[in-house]
């Protein structure tokens, strides 16, 4: 089950059924079936007390990606700051929109087991990025 739920800030208007849909489809793609996924949209000053408190970092991030998968099952908290991804797309000129379904798969990629920290991963993510937002139609 996908839940989308909010902390300190409104529901950002997304299709909660059609992005539910997408995000099982995308999934599917790696052999993966979606369990218990639970987006909590927040501000930046949430996401930041996640990232130090559980993280040990001090700065702000646009998802923190709390990761419960088992087998081929994805299961995990992804906190998203709507604040970082409004400054996300102004930075890189695209639609908030877009930026925010962006966002909202990235956690979903790494549930599937993509990453993005080590030599050439970030550009293997991007394009998976970019193959699921093509999969939105």
């Amino acid at each position: 089950m996908i839940t989308y739920q909010t902390d300190g800030t409104r529901m950002p208007d997304i299709k909660k059924r059609p992005t539910t849909a997408w995000i099982r489809s995308v999934a599917a793609t790696y052999g993966m079936k979606v369990g218990d996924v639970n987006y909590i949209f927040c501000n930046d000053e949430r996401i930041l007390e996640v990232n130090r408190e559980y993280l040990q970092h001090d700065y702000y991030t646009d998802i923190i990606t709390f990761d419960y998968t088992e087998g081929n099952i994805i299961s995990g908290d992804l906190f998203i700051s709507l604040d970082t991804v409004k400054t996300n797309s102004e930075q890189f000129a695209t639609e908030y929109d877009e930026e925010l379904h962006r966002t909202i798969i990235h956690g979903i990629l790494h549930l599937c087991g993509i990453n993005d920290k080590g030599p050439g991963e970030r550009e293997i993510m991007e394009a998976a990025e970019n193959k699921a937002l093509a999969m939105r139609g």
